[in-house]
């Protein structure tokens, strides 16, 4: 079964192709640039690249699986929209699974702080076990995270860590205090993949694709309008 995993959840813009067996998976091929402001230029082209360097056309596709985030919601949404349309169009299943916990899985054994950028110098993170979410998804400031981590106090609610991943992780490791894993800075198509398998093999039901943006956006509707005469 080949899937097509999409995320946009981070600065990163991700498409590539994976292959799921009976019991495995197999990456295919994966295309990324790294652009906050270039998700929608990008992402159609990078999913074409994947189809041509793979041999393959949009209908051998056997489901899609869309990174929900959490992430800003204009990079975001992009990703989001893309499965949904593509899902539609093809007639295909599509499922969600939180960004931050590919980047968890990824990681692979241990104590793992995921981190990307929030912006607004805040991060969304969350914490694992061996590839398994403890704690989170949350947003919040990069201190606060380091005091919820208990970085060196040993008493914390999320639990010690020992290292961490994402672009928020290594923007902000000198407040983390934990090394960091500078190559696995974004969701990998492969781990979402991994994570939904599961559901792919035994053909589930396609899912809503509900994003992950845990704050409100910057855009709000204007208040009623002031009066001309007074």
């Amino acid at each position: 079964m080949l899937v097509l995993a999409l995320d946009t959840a981070t600065p990163a813009s991700t498409a590539a192709l994976v292959e799921v067996t009976a019991d495995g998976l197999f990456g295919v091929v994966e295309q990324r640039t790294v652009d906050p402001r270039a998700h929608g230029e990008k992402l159609a082209p990078e999913i074409a690249a994947a189809l041509t360097a793979a041999g393959v056309r949009p209908r051998d596709l056997t489901a899609i699986v869309a990174g929900v985030g959490p992430g800003p919601f204009t990079g975001l949404r992009v990703g989001l929209a893309t499965a949904v349309s593509m899902g539609q169009a093809l007639g295909i299943a599509t499922y969600g699974v939180c960004s931050l916990d590919a980047l968890g899985r990824a990681a692979g054994p241990g104590r793992v702080l995921v981190a990307t950028d929030a912006r607004r110098r805040e991060v969304y993170f969350a914490t694992y076990l061996d590839g398994e979410r403890q704690f989170g998804p949350e947003v919040a400031r990069p201190a606060d995270v380091a005091a919820l981590i208990g970085a060196g106090d040993g008493g914390s609610v999320a639990g010690l860590v020992d290292r961490a991943a994402g672009e928020g992780a290594l923007k902000y490791g000198d407040v983390f205090g934990v090394p960091v894993e500078e190559h696995l800075l974004h969701p990998p198509g492969a781990a979402l993949v991994a994570i939904a398998a599961p559901r792919i093999r035994e053909a589930a039901p396609s899912e809503p694709l509900t994003p992950l943006y845990l704050r409100r956006p910057d855009a709000v509707e204007p208040a009623g309008r002031k009066p001309v005469l007074t």
